[in-house]
């Protein structure tokens, strides 16, 4: 801890948001100087300064319940003699050349439990296929063989899959309350944020007896944010988020992302199935792999963005927030939403570069998702969401309507009564678990 100490006090600038300071970018041509980590004016209880790598530095907010005395252990599954929250998972995916995605749930869907438990809905479909948004050796040419292709709708031999990957597991899926000692909330927030987006909710939890761990992204809140741009793709960042996950997870770790911040908690989820017991999405998108527009306001020079921030903002608040009042313009303050370097901006944007994270990528995926939607969300279409609740194996979707992008700061209270009930929920037992009726009496002879 020492060690972090000393690099917090070497590192003392402040970050570089308003138009004065893009003017003084543009005519002395210089780059912005390296932001570090800064203590927290208030106190400084439960932040801590995490060293990932040699000289990047994240600030941590850590917080939970005073340690309780050991609990005795748990009993084993045979000795309680319960099979409650247990799932077996059994998937197909088959990938075609043609760009087709075939992906079928065998044996009895678990995703029913999901939706029994929590939706009241029907079975979902045991066979879904689906286009991949960017297949893997398309040359755009027509395949014979695919959708559409031959005449007079003439059926032909479908061609060869290209692989085929088998998922067959079971999981055991439990309910997680406040004050059990394995349990850690995992709160990864998208960019231009900080970990202050996630005040109502850290604090909501942390009453209810939960660990929680949220921190922020290199180059935003109170983090170290190196002028290098190659420090802000995708791998870096989930490298950075790798570190922080080893450092503190437990038995059963709930990882809840919004925006850009639900890529990592899918890398996480896939990196480490035994661990993650629950993810949660909010406003994240579809299924597909990420890759940076090339035609974007924010590949434009630092400077120019620099000149830009005040517009940014604002063009932020309004599609950011169902409305566009007072309250909101102070969220958007508090919530240090954009507020971040023109550099560091620019180089998270192009640094959006995750190929592996394709729809397969996600449909292998057998941990418990429950997505939230911001219905006036002008980021992420709804579609997006719910090609991402097809896609998923354990997955559900709820909607709020009066929230947009922002949508835990914006509707606070259901997006925290949403997330716990999520976290309370278990699946019912399968009907092959739950004991057998006991005979009935002989019925006594006059």
């Amino acid at each position: 801890m020492a060690k972090i100490c000393d690099i917090v006090e070497r590192k003392g600038h402040t970050m570089l948001t308003g138009v004065t300071d893009g003017i003084f970018c543009c005519l002395l041509g210089a780059p912005p100087n390296a932001v570090g980590p800064l203590e927290s004016v208030e106190s400084s209880d439960g932040y801590t300064f995490v060293e990932v790598k040699p000289g990047r530095v994240l600030r941590v907010k850590h917080a939970g319940p005073a340690p309780a005395p050991t609990p005795p252990p748990p009993l084993s599954d045979a000795a309680q003699g319960d099979q409650s929250g247990l799932v077996r998972c059994q998937r197909r995916i088959t990938v075609y050349r043609n760009g087709r995605l075939l992906v079928e749930n065998l044996g009895r869907a678990p995703r029913a439990d999901l939706l029994h438990g929590q939706n009241g809905s029907g079975e979902p479909p045991a066979a879904l296929e689906v286009e991949l948004a960017d297949p893997a050796g398309s040359d755009g040419r027509s395949v014979p063989g695919s959708a559409g292709s031959g005449s007079g709708g003439r059926r032909r031999r479908a061609r060869r899959p290209k692989r085929t990957i088998h998922i067959d597991c079971e999981k055991r899926i439990t309910s997680c309350k406040g004050a059990q000692a394995d349990v850690v909330l995992f709160f990864i927030h998208g960019v231009g944020g900080s970990l202050a987006i996630w005040k109502e909710q850290l604090d909501f939890f942390v009453r209810l007896g939960y660990e929680v761990v949220a921190p922020d992204l290199a180059g935003h809140g109170a983090s170290s944010a190196p002028q290098v741009a190659a420090a802000y793709t995708f791998y870096a960042l989930a490298e950075d988020m790798r570190a922080i996950f080893k450092r503190y997870a437990k038995k059963r770790n709930v990882l809840i992302g919004h925006s850009y911040g639900v890529s990592f908690c899918t890398f996480l989820a896939h990196e480490y199935p035994d661990l993650v017991h629950k993810v949660i999405m909010i406003n994240g998108g579809g299924p597909t792999a990420l890759e940076p527009s090339l035609c974007s306001v924010f590949n434009m020079p630092t400077c120019v963005l620099h000149c830009l921030s005040p517009c940014l903002a604002w063009s932020f608040l309004k599609a950011g927030f169902a409305r566009q009042g007072a309250k909101e313009k102070q969220l958007l303050k508090e919530g240090n939403a954009f507020n971040v370097s023109s550099f560091v901006l620019r180089a998270m944007m192009s640094g959006q570069y995750w190929p592996e994270g394709d729809e397969v990528y996600h449909a292998e995926l057998t941990v418990p998702v429950l997505l939230v939607h911001g219905m006036h969300d002008k980021f992420v279409p709804v579609e997006e969401d719910q090609r991402m609740a097809e896609i998923l194996l354990l997955a559900f979707l709820k909607l709020i309507d009066e929230g947009s992008h922002m949508v835990m700061l914006e509707c606070p209270e259901t997006v925290n009564t949403l997330l716990h009930e999520f976290l309370l929920w278990e699946p019912e037992p399968s009907p092959k678990a739950l004991p057998e009726p006991l005979p009935a009496p002989p019925e006594e002879k006059k």
